[in-house]
């Protein structure tokens, strides 16, 4: 019988670790798991109607709802915002007494 080295007994160890990492996991009890939600591109067309209207909480939300969008923030004059894009976002533009002046994504 051949005695393995220290070498071959860590390759050993490590093939064995790598394949206990590779193992499936099975399905949760009680079936598979639900699938993660469809993420929709906000679309702004829809959400127009609340254009002139003050952006109090349930208007917001009803055009994010009108937009499909997943979240929606007001702009205020001379805010500070983030610049990212986010294809799910509503962006309510108002002036300084909070009327909706544009609805757009982003």
């Amino acid at each position: 019988m051949k005695t393995l080295r220290p070498f071959h007994l860590l390759a050993l160890l490590a093939a064995g670790t790598v394949a206990g990492c590779a193992t499936a996991l099975p399905p949760p009890a009680g079936g598979p798991a639900p699938a993660p939600p469809t993420v929709t591109a906000c679309q702004a067309e829809p959400a127009q109607s609340v254009v002139g209207q003050v952006a109090t909480a349930s208007v917001v939300e009803e055009a994010r709802q009108r937009a499909g969008a997943r979240s929606a923030r007001v702009l205020r004059p001379g805010q500070v915002v983030t610049m990212e894009f986010d294809a799910t976002r509503l962006n309510l533009d108002v002036d300084g007494a909070s009327r909706v002046l544009r609805v757009r994504c982003g």
